[in-house]
């Protein structure tokens, strides 16, 4: 078998090399952001560097950056207590604080009747979806989205954002709740009062330092046009499979997408199996989101776009980013077709 490849960039994306050194340089960093000496002073200055960065990547100058462990603590922050409107396609992190109104249609899009009283995401992990957010929602997921299209916080609308470093070529375990500038929330974690008193413990210099040097290193590559060559990529894979007269289905092909995922959904070949035998043959996809892709149960996503089961649980998704070469694609639609018809 050759080099492996790498097709699951919305589960987690690779450690960018400014992200590494940016790490590497914090473990040298002796104070306590809270310290007062100048040892402390010079660790909070990293904390502010990184996230006057984040915010800067995310449009969000006139918002407060608070760090946490990551979207699903920023989820729990945002929507305790809250009852928030939600719909089937969020995140489970989001819908286990949402009471699931919200309608989903076949393409994917979701209707809000209440946004001050709603949370919708900006892009769904497994079929990269994109929502348009309407202006005063109260909290969007904007994970999958950030780093990979131009997002602009502060021209949104949104109250509240969620975002997560690993997702766009950070550490796992870091993220951030991002709050419009003046309106707050009640503190889950309370104790010395860190991050303005949002979410207290020692901050996570080592982290919060590769967030804001992968969250800067992202939107310099969307500058230079990394978000129109994944597309291209993506383009490349969906009509190779779709020329080969395959059955495959491609889900939400003519909504309004990441321009790096694709979902594909092949009735009678469970997604399952078709991870595992990729996964053999040297690819690395999913069947679906990565925190519970392990789970046996259709997808929640896709049955709320009226899929039934027979189709849901045949699901697999790939997603490739700034790294991936036209080569890797198109050995990966060989090696699909192969086992596909083989199976056949």
């Amino acid at each position: 078998m050759g080099e492996r490849v790498y097709l699951d960039w919305n589960a987690t994306a690779p450690l960018r090399v400014e992200a590494r050194q940016a790490m590497i340089a914090a473990m040298d960093v002796v104070g306590n952001p809270s310290s007062v000496h100048a040892e402390g002073r010079g660790a909070k200055a990293l904390v502010e560097r990184a996230r006057a960065q984040v915010a800067a990547a995310l449009g969000a100058t006139g918002s407060d950056v608070v760090f946490l462990s990551g979207a699903t603590e920023g989820a729990a922050l945002a929507m305790a207590g809250r009852g928030l409107s939600s719909a089937a396609v969020e995140h489970e992190a989001v819908a286990a604080w949402g009471d699931g109104a919200l309608s989903v249609d076949s393409d994917g899009y979701v209707s809000v009747d209440v946004p001050g009283d709603s949370v919708l995401q900006l892009a769904n992990s497994e079929t990269g979806v994109m929502q348009d957010l309407p202006a005063g929602l109260a909290l969007s997921d904007m994970t999958q989205a950030f780093g990979k299209v131009p997002v602009a916080f502060d021209w949104s609308g949104v109250d509240m954002a969620l975002i997560s470093a690993h997702k766009l070529g950070g550490p796992k375990g870091i993220g951030a709740l991002v709050i419009r500038r003046g309106l707050d929330v009640v503190s889950q974690i309370r104790g010395g009062g860190q991050e303005m008193g949002r979410r207290s413990g020692t901050e996570n210099i080592i982290g919060i330092a590769g967030f804001g040097a992968a969250a800067e290193a992202a939107a310099r590559d969307l500058e230079e046009g990394a978000s129109a060559r994944v597309a291209q990529l993506r383009t490349f894979l969906e009509t190779s499979l779709e020329g080969a007269g395959n059955p495959t289905i491609l889900v939400g092909k003519e909504s309004k997408r990441l321009p790096n995922t694709s979902c594909l959904i092949t009735p009678g070949w469970r997604g399952e199996t078709q991870v595992m035998a990729l996964d053999l043959a040297g690819f690395a996809v999913s069947a679906g989101s990565a925190c519970s892709s392990g789970k046996v149960r259709s997808s929640a996503v896709l049955s709320a776009m009226g899929f039934g089961p027979g189709e849901a649980d045949c699901a697999i998704r790939v997603s490739i980013g700034p790294d991936t070469t036209e080569d890797q694609v198109g050995r990966f639609v060989e090696t699909f077709l192969r086992l596909r018809n083989r199976r056949r």
